[in-house]
């Protein structure tokens, strides 16, 4: 009998050490290694990259409405009859102004999007074919709350900054094209900019430029697209400048396949040596490359850029875009003197658009996936965060307000059992957060 009790005793401790490991062990998951259970903003403690953040005394001086600066230089506190709140312009948001509806533009643009066929005619004889028909079925997993909208409607842009206001992001990183000139599947949307930069001022937003590919984009061609930004835009009171460590207050641009241009034409644009160089000029800025693959990092630097930003809101579906890789890639930044700009999503589903990519699918779990990616990129310290996005729909990255939606023939995705703004509410918490972060690093 006491043998017995003997090796019920080992045995018990036995189980109880196992557990106690198996309980230590997932306290160390990294956000790459699954879905933590960490609350948001964990305890950071070191000294800030020596790149100084947006002045917001400089930045929101014009801004309207009723605000006072808080401590911190890159936040705006509003002052409402019940309570204060902030909006942070180290949160960027990418926008997109491409769609349109018959009320408006007299036909749906973008929400009826072809079905990309896949570049292989074998799997692409395997998957639909042909284009959406909206408003009951529209080009995206997800159904919006204001409906297939149009950008144009001055209604629709108000309800986006009150949304982007409300989520907390201080900067609105518009998709750009030049005038007269648009993505393949849309049309042109530059002469809606002023309404953009006006809706944005009102909520003080800051606006900033994401200058796309287009058909003969070279460095010669964002030399005159940098000119006219800034000679039509830079007097606003929302256009976006941020502040560097030598002190200087430049306009920031995100500039998309930067990898599409080789560093060599670049460098006659970005660095002070180049042929048509814009350093030290009136048209001077903070340019920001996509890094896609490992060797962007070194293009990046020999093209002259000042920093990287990632956008892809598939994690592991890119280098950049993977959590895992972004410590590695925030050295390099460092050591070179450069901003590592990490962009993270909600979720992603683009197979309204591309039937053939749900290998790329990542699921929203109810908003645990964007806290992990939310967590991955605080845990690299970086000087601004990008969030994709508020609302590219054909993707399934949107933060925009979704609703439940079934027709004949679609069940479209949604956000329950949360509210529609669950995003918008997840994007402030983890906004504010990311301040009080900021200032702990100080310590």
């Amino acid at each position: 009998m006491t043998r017995l009790r003997r090796k019920a005793l080992v045995a018990l401790f036995l189980f109880t050490l196992f557990i106690f490991g198996a309980m230590m062990g997932l306290r160390t998951l990294k956000p790459s290694d699954g879905f933590s259970d960490l609350a948001p903003g964990m305890d950071f403690t070191g000294e800030r990259s020596e790149r100084r953040r947006l002045d917001a005394r400089d930045a929101v001086a014009a801004s309207p409405g009723q605000f006072h600066m808080d401590s911190s230089d890159t936040k705006v506190v509003f002052t409402r009859s019940d309570r204060d709140y902030s909006i942070f312009y180290d949160v960027h948001i990418f926008y997109y102004l491409w769609y349109g509806s018959p009320s408006v533009d007299n036909k749906y643009i973008h929400w009826d999007h072809v079905l990309v066929p896949h570049w292989d005619p074998k799997i692409a004889a395997s998957h639909a074919q042909g284009r959406h028909m909206p408003p009951e079925d529209i080009a995206s997993s997800f159904y919006p709350e204001l409906g297939p909208y149009s950008s144009r409607d001055p209604k629709v842009l108000e309800s986006h900054m009150a949304q982007i206001e409300a989520s907390a992001a201080g900067v609105l990183v518009l998709s750009w094209y030049p005038p007269g000139v648009a993505d393949d599947h849309g049309g042109p949307t530059e002469d809606l900019v002023p309404a953009v930069m006006d809706a944005a001022h009102r909520h003080s937003i800051k606006v900033a430029f994401h200058i796309q590919p287009y058909k003969g984009r070279t460095d010669q061609t964002i030399h005159d697209n940098i000119k006219y930004i800034i000679n039509r835009y830079g007097k606003h009171g929302a256009f976006y400048r941020f502040k560097t460590s030598t002190g200087q207050v430049l306009p920031l641009f995100y500039v998309y396949d930067s990898y599409l241009t080789p560093p060599e034409s670049w460098a006659e644009l970005l660095t002070a040596k180049g042929a048509h160089s814009i350093r030290g000029t009136p048209y001077d800025g903070i340019f920001v490359g996509l890094i896609v693959e490992e060797r962007h990092k070194h293009d990046i630097r020999a093209s002259g850029f000042d920093g990287i930003y990632t956008y892809f809101a598939s994690n592991g579906f890119s280098f950049g875009s993977s959590h895992q890789n972004w410590k590695a890639i925030k050295t390099f930044c460092d050591s070179n003197n450069l901003l590592f700009i990490p962009s993270v999503g909600p979720g992603y589903v683009d197979t309204a658009v591309r039937p053939w990519n749900n290998h790329n699918t990542r699921n929203r779990v109810n908003g645990r996936y964007y806290e992990t990616s939310l967590q991955a990129a605080l845990s690299v310290r970086p000087e601004i965060v990008t969030i994709t996005s508020f609302n590219q729909w054909h993707e399934g990255t949107q933060v925009e307000r979704a609703v439940p939606k079934k027709t004949t023939s679609r069940l479209y995705l949604d956000y329950q059992p949360n509210q529609p703004d669950h995003y918008l509410q997840l994007t402030r918490q983890w906004a504010e957060n990311f301040n009080k972060e900021k200032d702990n690093w100080l310590m």
